[in-house]
């Protein structure tokens, strides 16, 4: 096997010995790829899907509520929560679309 994946330019990465959460947390990030991403999209060919998963990972990362880290992304400290009533009502929400509109990013406008 290792020949085969050699021959297709493929890197074999050896993951750590009795790490038994490893494959659950990988089973869910593939998930989330597959029913935010790919179900949504049409991939055209090889390099299509690379460009869609570098975008999907980014999105994922810095920009994707994540319920366990109290809906904040991995990579992007937690905002100062927002107490005066005036800036409440006026807030300017700027969306970024990713991906033809697969993906949507929501920021604060400054």
């Amino acid at each position: 096997m290792d020949k085969v994946l050699a021959e297709a330019s493929i890197t074999t990465v050896l993951t750590g010995i009795r790490m038994p959460r490893m494959n659950s947390i990988m089973e869910r990030w593939v998930q989330s790829c597959h029913h935010e991403l790919l179900d949504r999209c049409l991939i055209w060919n090889e390099r299509h899907l690379r460009h869609a998963q570098r975008e999907y990972e980014r999105f994922y990362n810095r920009h994707r509520a994540h319920q366990a880290l109290n809906q904040t992304a991995p990579l992007r400290p937690a905002p100062d929560p927002i107490t005066d009533p005036e800036r409440i009502i006026n807030l300017n929400i700027r969306r970024r679309d990713r991906l033809a509109g697969v993906l949507h990013e929501y920021s604060h406008a400054a």
